[in-house]
């Protein structure tokens, strides 16, 4: 698959059966994000593997809304970025988020990009402290998103070129 099909074919996914992904595919995914470029290489991103139901079920309630499909989720990966590291620990999480999300989806595992920076809890504690309470994480970690991750229940249909609205490019 060209790395345009692989961006075509993303989708987020939020429902998941409850069969198990293969390790070697994890191992791969994880591979992608620790493959990903970061400001001036000082990689500040560290990833934790998330395949405890307990604490899937505590990072599905990190936000008022939109991580719900952590609680059913076979896999997550939380992205923990070091920043005193790097000022650039957003775009570094951002990019190593993105690139494991395209590998899932190359390697058809369902994924979904649950952003935690600037978001709160239902009791309206910010998205990031619930999260690095979770791990007992020190404050210098921050968390821009969680990865979700299984195999997904039904896959929805991809995007296709059309689709580009090209108004949105400028040539100089």
């Amino acid at each position: 698959m060209t790395l345009i099909e692989t961006i075509l074919k993303r989708r987020s996914v939020r429902t998941y059966t409850d069969e198990e992904i293969p390790e070697n595919k994890i191992e791969k995914i994880l591979q992608a994000g620790l493959l990903a470029p970061t400001s001036r290489n000082r990689k500040p991103c560290e990833f934790y593997v998330v395949k405890d139901k307990e604490i899937l079920e505590k990072l599905s309630k990190s936000k008022a809304s939109g991580s719900s499909m952590l609680e059913n989720a076979n896999t997550a990966i939380v992205v923990f970025a070091d920043s005193e590291k790097a000022d650039t620990w957003i775009e570094d999480s951002s990019i190593a988020l993105a690139y494991m999300d395209l590998m899932a989806n190359e390697l058809d595992i369902g994924s979904c990009w649950c952003q935690s920076h600037l978001r709160f809890s239902a009791d309206n504690k910010k998205s990031e402290e619930v999260i690095k309470e979770i791990f007992s994480m020190d404050s210098k970690y921050r968390v821009v998103g969680i990865l979700s991750l299984g195999i997904a229940s039904s896959k929805p249909e991809g995007h296709n070129l059309s689709e580009i609205d090209e108004s949105k490019i400028s040539y100089f």
